[in-house]
């Protein structure tokens, strides 16, 4: 009987350890993953349109902005 109260201490204990582990974990991928592939910005938007031969409009790249944050 001695067993079974230190058994569920142990599962416990690693469970707690395990999120602790697993936050901090997920939090670096998250961030490193932030860092490859920054969220989309409106210099990157003009980038876009120049390159497919367009000068874009304030109001062209406002409205594509605002699409992006809606899909998201």
């Amino acid at each position: 009987m001695e067993w079974s109260g230190s058994w569920f201490a142990l599962v416990i204990a690693g469970l707690v350890i395990g999120l602790i582990a697993g936050f901090f974990l997920s939090r670096w991928f998250f961030k490193r993953e932030l860092k490859k592939n920054p969220p989309i910005n409106e210099k990157m938007i003009r980038a876009m349109f120049m390159s497919m031969g367009r000068k874009p409009s304030e109001a062209q790249v406002r409205q594509v902005m605002k699409s992006m944050q809606n899909n998201q």
